[in-house]
């Protein structure tokens, strides 16, 4: 049937996002159990730690109320631990550490520490000691919280925990030796974000769980570490980008090294960073490379926003499993350890965040462009699968056979085109482009689509080209979609994370707009009906697009976004608040650059119509940014709409909020370019139309 590009009706519903939009992540396995967090739209966004016996039996871990989520950093990660049997989790709600026995049907959590300014995140099991092994955030200060390295009893009896390593802004990754003797971590300082530079501290551990003999094994300024961890035979593997992309390389600590005791401080560790540098020696042992025929432009590391996220596990004495990143795509491989082959595993599934292994398969949250994210179990040498849990198999649906509406959405599935295009001063971006699809409709033959272009978070992440029912559904109703890595993205090597330093608003917003333009050129879009949308760090580049590129968009979406930097730079949390540092420039010392590029200060600029989201419990974007965009735009007598959410924080977690949100953004894109849309929705209240 032939229908106008974005009136076509869709089996992919803003409640079928919502309601089949489990957050799968942080898999594990103890023993051959399987472990994972299930983030659950109908429940409120609440999470839920899952085990998954040998027999195939699932059932909840954690019962409600718990919320298995720790606020350090306030994105989180590394919220559980599990070991023998026995897991420790960090609950949302009080932030407290508990402890609960998994293979009870009837396991009850109990605190083991007390409730007070203290979150808990990116816990080791310490077994010969009795105690966790973990990062703790401290509120209760004045100034800034506190970050440190502390032990905390299996019993509660050492309360909010035992300091083993502090005088760093920042702390990741403990973990212990097989053998309990030694400890690794990762370190790192402002205006340091991780994926700058970070430090790998190696120490040997007491019988009484103290510290001694510390050495600082690799990392500085320029050097990013990403998850250390140790192996069978003693040595220590980690990613580093000392190459300008995040290899794997591995050594084998010293003994003992002179300095014993905690780290030094950051004025002493800063000396050491330039000896190393001028050098390019390195401080502790010989470091290698792991693989030795690289594939060109890869990567084995990613941006460290959250805790607990990996590229490497061990499978056994001689091999890893590993996940890399080439274009934007992922893939799974094993490595054998002795001569440094890289092999990799018959799948088109990417891997997500997350790595487990047993010797025989790999156990993932993996998707590709047709499959939905799912916790499966991979071979690595046949690579055939077995689907443990799938997102989009809805709560109630669970036990049974796929409903009939949820096998009826293939034909209209778009498959993501990767493409490589020019943009500002001679340089190149990338972006994912979805074409409209839905096997019931065509659109005119002398018509293009209306265009989304889609700036993604961070803006130190990336896009990939996974099956994601939000961009499903646009392209199912005859949106055309440019899911845009641009400048400062992750998984291209560090030169392009850095091409955004110091052009934030800028080289971003290039590319977003040169992405839009080729594909004008192309013939794959209607230049009239360009669109932008994005949330947090990709709502500031919508806002700015929009902003200081006017007549190229005519329509934009900001989620979460930022208005203001100058804002953003006084009142966001200690973990980004040196962030603009790079992205920007030195703050209050650069208050120039922070306003110049501050949309809010520019809104007689703006010529198209806006609509803005926002979460009233949002800590990492404040809701006064949206409020004070939305305000202004209202004032001009542009088409405004501001839409919020209570309970809601820096990202929609509550189905009620993920179909709302998607259906007012299509009523209002409806209602901006004048074509009726098929869904029955509630309308919005836009001023100014």
């Amino acid at each position: 049937m032939i229908a106008p590009y974005g009136t076509w009706s869709s089996p992919i519903s803003a409640a079928m996002v919502a309601a089949q939009g489990l957050r799968l992540g942080a898999v594990s396995l103890d023993g051959d159990d399987i472990y994972w967090l299930e983030g659950r739209p109908s429940e409120s966004g609440r999470i839920v730690l899952v085990r998954r016996t040998p027999d195939g039996r699932i059932r909840d871990v954690t019962p409600p109320p718990f919320n298995v989520r720790t606020r350090v950093h306030e994105y989180g990660g590394g919220a559980y631990v599990v070991d023998a049997g026995v897991a420790w989790f960090s609950n949302f709600s009080d932030q407290c550490l508990y402890r609960v026995d998994c293979r009870s049907d009837d396991g009850v959590p109990r605190a083991v520490t007390p409730e007070g300014p203290w979150r808990f995140a990116d816990g080791c099991v310490d077994g010969r000691r009795g105690r966790l092994i973990c990062v703790r955030e401290d509120h209760g200060v004045a100034f800034e919280p506190v970050n440190a390295l502390v032990s905390i009893a299996f019993d509660g009896s050492t309360g909010a925990g035992t300091v083993l390593a502090h005088g760093y802004d920042f702390y990741s990754t403990p973990r212990l030796s097989a053998d309990g003797r030694r400890l690794a971590w990762l370190c790192w300082r402002h205006p340091n974000m991780p994926w700058d530079g970070t430090e790998l501290w190696v120490a040997d551990v007491g019988d009484d769980g103290a510290l001694t003999n510390v050495v600082r094994v690799a990392g500085g300024d320029r050097e990013s570490i990403y998850q250390p961890g140790w192996l069978a035979d003693g040595s220590l593997v980690f990613a580093t980008d000392r190459t300008g992309w995040w290899d794997l390389h591995r050594t084998f600590p010293e003994g003992s090294r002179s300095g014993a005791g905690l780290p030094p401080s950051p004025k002493a560790a800063a000396r050491l960073a330039e000896a190393r540098f001028a050098s390019e020696g390195g401080y502790g042992p010989p470091v290698t490379a792991i693989v030795k025929h690289p594939i060109a432009r890869t990567e084995f590391g990613r941006p460290q926003w959250v805790f607990g996220t990996a590229t490497w596990t061990q499978v056994d004495a001689g091999r890893l499993l590993v996940s890399y990143t080439r274009d934007g795509r992922w893939s799974l491989a094993t490595i054998d350890l002795a001569n440094g082959e890289c092999r990799d595993v018959p799948t088109e599934l990417e891997p997500l965040e997350w790595l487990a292994a047993t010797a025989t398969h790999a156990v993932v949250v993996a998707a590709s462009p047709t499959e939905p994210e799912a916790v499966v179990r991979i071979g690595l040498i046949s690579g055939a699968r077995e689907v443990i849990r799938s997102s989009m198999v809805s709560q109630a649906a669970r036990k049974g056979p796929p409903r009939r509406d949820q096998q009826s959405t293939t034909g209209s599935l778009s498959r993501p085109q990767g493409i490589r295009f020019p943009t500002a001063g001679g340089a190149e971006a990338y972006a994912f482009f979805y074409p409209p699809a839905n096997d019931r409709f065509e659109g005119p033959p002398a018509e293009q689509p209306p265009l989304i272009v889609i700036s993604h978070g961070g803006p130190t992440t990336a896009t990939r080209d996974a099956l994601d029912l939000k961009v499903q559904f646009w392209t199912s109703r005859g949106f055309a979609v440019a899911d845009v890595n641009y400048r400062g993205s992750s998984g291209y090597g560090r030169a392009y994370r850095e091409a955004l330093n110091g052009q934030w608003g800028i080289a971003d917003v290039d590319d977003m707009i040169a992405a839009a333009r080729y594909l004008v050129g192309e013939g794959k879009a209607d230049p009239a009906r360009l669109i932008i949308r994005g949330g947090s760090a990709g709502g500031y580049t919508t806002l700015a697009a929009l902003t200081f590129h006017p007549g190229i968009f005519r329509a934009g979406a900001s989620y979460y976004g930022i208005c203001d930097l100058e804002v953003l730079a006084r009142d966001t949390h200690k973990f980004e608040s040196r962030y603009l540092d790079s992205m920007v420039g030195p703050y209050p010392e650069r208050q120039d650059l922070y306003r110049a590029r501050s949309p809010i200060h520019f809104v007689d600029r703006l010529s198209c119509a806006l609509i803005l989201f926002q979460g009233l419990e949002d800590k990492v974007v404040p809701p006064n940014q949206s409020q004070m965009m939305a305000d202004a735009v209202r004032t001009k007598g542009l088409p405004v709409a501001y839409v919020t959410f209570a309970g809601e924080q820096h990202g929609f977690r509550k189905a009620d909020t993920i179909v709302r949100s998607l259906e007012a953004e299509l009523y209002f894109y409806g209602a901006v370019f004048g074509f009726a849309i098929a869904d029955p929705i509630e309308a919005v209240a836009i001023d100014n139309l």
